[in-house]
């Protein structure tokens, strides 16, 4: 935070209503948290909605506390709403994104604008699962909702969120299973709702559900993962939308969708960082978001003329080569901008293949076999960076003998991209059933491998998603794939890699049986987006620095032990485990009395020869308490990959001081379907 402006003086004065009732036409009622300027019920002003299930008492208080207070001085209410059965919320809430959800939302806006102190229109902002449902309920086209700034999200729930990643089963689909989960059986706090939270409690622990049940039921791009994915008919979206990520992150790729496929105002901003507000996101630069924030609501919240209309449609971070590492405090580069998207000033690059050979020549006639250990991908980190982790990709050297690998000599000039790389692949396999990995990565003077892009794809998905094909054994196919957009400046002397292979654990999970794929290096070819400067990118206005309004206090009352990411074999039995442990500690929030601390643990074990070895175990342990309130919330899942069945192995203990509340084992099994 010491690079943050702190501002502690509006030009409106601020007052906070710690907490009202939103009434919903079914009786149940929401938990909203508002600030909103001192004289607004004499000057109406517009809302900024931020709709969640993530606790708004304790669980995203922090970032709360730096953001909304910062809208209200400046002429805005800020609001943070818990959604139905979550935080200190009536009612259950038995999904991510589902109908319910948004008729609530539409609840809710209809509301804002009703009230004394709001001026009748409303914007929603949200990162993550408030990015997500900012985008679904402008597809709803409520009349008060004027604009939408979304953050971190998506336009495709089934191929570009946690579960899936071209068809293959995703890892995440565990791991935030589990943390989804872990949210959605905390208790809501009695000095909000009283002596009836145990009963709001046991609510939802016995009504909530586990979500990620529902998703390996539904393996295929079917009508659960249309609803809510605004990509099936981008023009029911017509407000202006602010589309908002970063390089680290896991949701770079809708944003460039979004901005050729939307029909109204849209705007992109990509920089480096990870999932996490760009006001206080790593890696740096950060950037004054709040302010661009203002621009973007004043101009269509309260049609003030800010210029931001006349400017660029995509602003992104150009990012310079830098050595692979877990983590970055600042990612060197520039800012560039292109006027509408696609960009009009994008070429191909085209790099034909041959045996360990990249280049703009004529590829080769060889066919080369790889099989890859199912360990492959242990380089990668997760799938979704947060930055303030050591999580990110480190050096891809380890994966060499993993994968073929296709490298041009060393660069004569230098080399931006921006946008998606493709790969287009001419190859056969001796399993119906089977994924292909390409990893791209930029190769350093000194050889070590810094991560640029990658693409995985479940090869019955070849044809698209809702017309899957196992693969015919020993048929030769050509195959195309989108890989990760990027925005990376490769430098002369530098090299560009490919490598390619079988696995990529543990992103995604492995195919059911090991396959050997034929790669025919004639009519294979890596394609980038060769981004040239132009002269508008030396005169591009230059964001200004961050700033938020204060922190919120807290103290800390047993650090967290330190953050522990690792792989392990055992050289007996030739087994790999791959284990992340996230200890938060245990912290007060004197504002509210509470202290609470989480712990996370992720472990994800394979056999390198054995794809049915395949098992990933995430716990988490919660507790909130007040005085002589504990509550206790402790969830355990592991997914094992076998050959015909995804098993699913759940335990939940919940504990109101010492008595057990809900203490319950669940078993699970979900055939496979071409995954």
């Amino acid at each position: 935070m010491n690079d943050i402006r702190v501002v502690t003086e509006f030009p409106r004065k601020v007052r906070e209503i710690e907490n009202t009732w939103v009434p919903m036409p079914d009786g149940v009622k929401l938990a909203a948290r508002i600030w909103l300027p001192e004289d607004a019920d004499a000057d109406p002003v517009p809302a900024i909605l931020e709709y969640l299930p993530y606790r708004k008492r304790d669980g995203t208080v922090e970032r709360d506390a730096l953001t909304h207070p910062y809208f209200a001085g400046h002429g805005y209410a800020g609001v943070r709403v818990d959604m139905r059965g979550t935080g200190d919320s009536e009612g259950v809430c038995k999904g991510e994104y589902l109908k319910q959800e948004q008729d609530d939302c539409l609840a809710v806006i209809e509301w804002l604008a009703e009230q004394s102190w709001c001026s009748g229109a409303v914007g929603m902002i949200g990162i993550s699962w408030g990015g997500f449902n900012g985008l679904q309920v402008a597809a709803r086209r409520p009349p008060a909702l004027k604009a939408v700034i979304s953050l971190c999200s998506t336009d495709d729930r089934y191929n570009d969120d946690v579960h899936y990643l071209g068809g293959a089963q995703m890892c995440d689909n565990l791991i935030w299973g589990t943390t989804a989960w872990a949210i959605a059986m905390t208790p809501p706090d009695p000095l909000i709702v009283g002596d009836r939270w145990r009963k709001m409690w046991e609510d939802r622990l016995n009504g909530n559900g586990i979500w990620m049940q529902a998703w390996f039921e539904h393996q295929r791009r079917d009508d659960f993962y249309k609803h809510g994915s605004i990509c099936e008919n981008y023009a029911d979206v017509e407000i202006p939308v602010y589309a908002v990520g970063g390089w680290a992150d896991g949701y770079p790729n809708p944003i460039f969708r979004m901005l050729e496929k939307l029909p109204g105002i849209r705007k992109g901003l990509i920089g480096p960082w990870g999932h996490r507000y760009p006001h206080f996101a790593m890696p740096g630069p950060r950037m004054g978001f709040l302010k661009e924030c203002l621009r973007w609501w004043d101009q269509y919240l309260k049609g003030i003329d800010t210029g931001i209309a006349d400017e660029p449609m995509l602003r992104a971070w150009m990012q310079e080569p830098m050595p692979p590492a877990a983590i970055y405090d600042l990612r060197p580069g520039r800012w560039v901008a292109e006027p509408s998207w696609p960009g009009s000033g994008i070429g191909e690059l085209s790099l034909a293949l041959a045996p360990g050979r990249l280049s703009a020549d004529a590829g080769s006639d060889d066919v080369l076999p790889i099989s890859s250990p199912e360990t492959a991908g242990l380089s990668s980190g997760a799938w979704c960076g947060y930055g303030v982790l050591p999580t990110l990709p480190i050096d891809q050297r380890m994966e060499a003998g993993n994968a073929l690998i296709f490298e041009t000599e060393p660069l004569t000039e230098a080399v931006e991209i921006l946008g998606f790389p493709e790969f287009e692949v001419t190859l056969a396999s001796d399993k119906p059933v089977a994924l292909i990995s390409a990893t791209m990565s930029l190769v350093l003077e000194d050889s070590a491998a810094a991560r640029v892009s990658y693409g995985i794809l479940n090869l019955t998905h070849r044809h698209g998603d809702l017309d899957l094909e196992p693969m015919t054994p020993g048929k030769t196919e050509p195959i195309k794939m989108k890989l990760r957009c990027c925005g990376q400046r490769f430098e002369k002397g530098q090299r560009i890699r490919l490598a390619v292979a079988t696995a990529h654990w543990p992103i995604v999970f492995p195919s059911p049986d090991k396959a050997t794929l034929s790669i025919h290096c004639a009519g294979s070819r890596l394609i980038l987006p060769v981004r040239k400067a132009r002269p508008p990118d030396d005169t591009l206005l230059q964001f200004e620095g961050a700033e938020s309004a204060r922190p919120m206090e807290q103290k800390v009352i047993k650090a967290g032990e330190p953050f522990r990411r690792e792989v392990t074999t055992n050289q007996i039995n030739g087994e790999t485990t791959y284990t992340l442990i996230n200890d938060a500690g245990e912290v007060l929030h004197p504002h509210t009395g509470i202290t609470l601390s989480a712990e996370q643990t992720e472990v994800f074990t394979v056999h390198p020869d054995d794809p049915n070895s395949a098992r990933g175990t995430v716990t988490w342990n919660k507790a909130y308490s007040r005085g002589d309130w504990k509550a206790r919330v402790s969830v355990s899942a592991t997914v094992r990959a076998l050959r015909d069945v995804w098993r699913m192995e759940t335990h939940i203990v919940a504990r109101d001081g010492d008595e057990i509340v809900v203490d319950r084992n669940e078993v699970k099994e979900f055939p496979r379907d071409l995954n």
